[in-house]
């Protein structure tokens, strides 16, 4: 009942600001526009019609919010007076009630905001869908942003996420592409990200992750979490000082380098997904802010964590090839990681997907990003995999999405951005980390607790072995302990062979190294 409720809702909230004649206007279908308005002569859709589709997607709550803020960033796909209304909807969300918050964090914490804080802004600073911040002072000075869920998401969420379920379903069984696309587990894993946001204590470790991942870099600045005060519905985190990027003017007036700015934005991104494996997944201009403070001027501030993306090292080895391959348009390459990875049939011509993927990807190649549409290549390399009956994996859409997000922002940044001879050093300096000897080291190093639990423990084993070998056995157990050593045999033939392998690795590049330095000398 509840779900056929949210149903005629969406459709009631639909109609009301006249979305029916937004999408019939742009389809350029007049004479059903012209059946609509006379039969719902009743409704006022006189504001522009950028306000009410903002004002829609306020009312259907979270799910529609967000995709609202997607598409924000997309300014290549949509009129500009769509977007700039959409683009109020990533920080600007109407708030909720000061008392609600207040009583939010009186439940949660134990304590009213006055007991627990020098001094707290009743006024919001920033709403957003799911949860708005407050401003605050703690005891000892220290500056703090208070984030306080909002009330009822929860089951405005579930309702829409039962929907989503339900589509998956009809697209599964109805649709011919439906069983490739795998809409279930695609709306399984959004429903995953979208419940760790509303525990704003997963969010709270999100930012402490990425906190540490990017301690040592000058990229990216990442807000400290205040432990003591976070709980599942209340975070307190450091309070930053910055520029909204979408601000570009302040931006240029405070002396960034925009240039500067965008290529460090492509790097921060590669960087979070290939040597981390774990990367900012709502990366919309109203959760970027850039720091003017002298010590840190001009790098990245990222804030909202609640929806992250994780990648196995299999995805990781999976992408880095493609793209690698894709940045040297060794378009053979890209086929053959489509099918060795099992995303593509094993009976796949490499020739053909060869030719297909060429023909999708070589016009974008030596072009500014003002003349490339991802979206556009996106499609058609949706309908590539379509006619090789490739499969979609719902784990890369959310890595899809933030891309999408990255070159939305590279555009207001710097539109003459070259993507691929920015992102292909970076890409190529995490190759080269994960198989040469800096990889190899860092292999052997995880890899040492455990070898030195076995070192120690093989005279012994040895000991034990010799024994039984003595000693009379029967048939069955005298043919497992010729196993047990043959197998004990192998494991120290590997491991001798690792370690003279990794010693002389390590010795031909001192060796070389010194050859290098005798031989410049001359």
């Amino acid at each position: 009942m509840n779900r056929l409720s949210r149903v005629v809702k969406i459709i009631q909230v639909a109609l009301r600001y006249g979305l029916d004649e937004i999408i019939l206007a742009s389809a350029k279908l007049p004479t059903q526009w012209r059946f609509l308005s006379t039969v719902f002569f009743w409704r006022d859709i006189s504001a522009p019609r950028g306000e009410r589709l903002r004002r829609a997607l306020e009312e259907l709550g979270p799910i529609f919010v967000k995709f609202g803020q997607v598409l924000s960033t997309r300014r290549d796909l949509m009129p500009a007076d769509i977007a700039d209304q959409l683009a109020l909807l990533q920080d600007r969300v109407p708030p909720f009630s000061s008392d609600l918050a207040i009583a939010e964090i009186t439940r949660s914490l134990g304590q009213h905001p006055d007991q627990l804080f020098a001094s707290f802004t009743r006024e919001p600073v920033a709403s957003a869908s799911v949860a708005q911040v407050h401003f605050a002072t703690l005891k000892n000075g220290t500056e703090v942003a208070v984030k306080v869920l909002r009330p009822g998401v929860h089951k405005a969420i579930e309702n829409d996420i039962a929907l989503m379920h339900i589509v998956a379903g009809w697209i599964e069984h109805w649709w011919i592409d439906g069983r490739r696309l795998k809409p279930r587990e695609v709306v399984a894993e959004f429903d995953k990200h979208l419940h760790d946001e509303l525990d704003l204590m997963r969010e709270a470790a999100n930012g402490s992750q990425l906190r540490r991942n990017f301690a040592n870099s000058q990229l990216l600045l990442v807000p400290e979490m205040y432990w003591d005060y976070c709980s599942p519905s209340v975070i307190v985190m450091e309070r930053m000082q910055g520029i909204p990027i979408s601000q570009t003017q302040k931006l240029i007036e405070a002396g960034v380098d925009l240039k500067k700015l965008s290529r460090e934005g492509v790097e921060i991104f590669f960087t979070q997904v290939f040597r981390d494996g774990f990367f900012h997944a709502d990366m919309h201009p109203g959760n970027i802010l850039v720091s003017i403070a002298p010590e840190t001027f001009g790098r990245y501030i990222a804030l909202d964590f609640g929806i992250v993306g994780t990648l196995t090292d299999f995805d990781k080895d999976y992408l880095s090839q493609n793209f690698i391959a894709f940045f040297r348009r060794d378009y053979k390459r890209v086929a053959q990681a489509h099918i060795e990875s099992g995303w593509a049939p094993k009976d796949t011509r490499v020739d053909e997907l060869e030719a297909a993927v060429r023909a999708c990807c070589e016009p974008i190649f030596d072009r500014p990003l003002a003349e490339i549409s991802f979206g556009q290549v996106l499609l058609r390399l949706f309908q590539t995999s379509r006619r090789f009956n490739i499969e979609v994996q719902p784990q890369l859409v959310l890595l899809q999405k933030t891309l999408l997000n990255i070159e939305g922002l590279g555009r207001q940044l710097d539109p003459e951005l070259d993507l691929w001879s920015t992102a292909k050093p970076a890409l190529e300096k995490w190759i080269n980390e994960q198989v040469g000897w800096r990889g190899l080291v860092d292999k052997l190093k995880l890899e040492a607790p455990h070898y030195a639990h076995i070192f120690p423990q093989l005279p012994r084993l040895l000991q034990q072995a010799l024994q039984a070998k003595a000693a009379p056995q029967e048939p069955t157990t005298h043919r497992l302990l010729q196993h047990l050593m043959s197998e004990q045999r192998r494991t120290n033939w590997l491991l001798s062979l690792a370690m003279y392998f990794g010693g002389g690795l390590i010795v031909g590049i001192i060796v070389v190294q010194i050859f290098l330095r005798w031989h410049s000398g001359f």
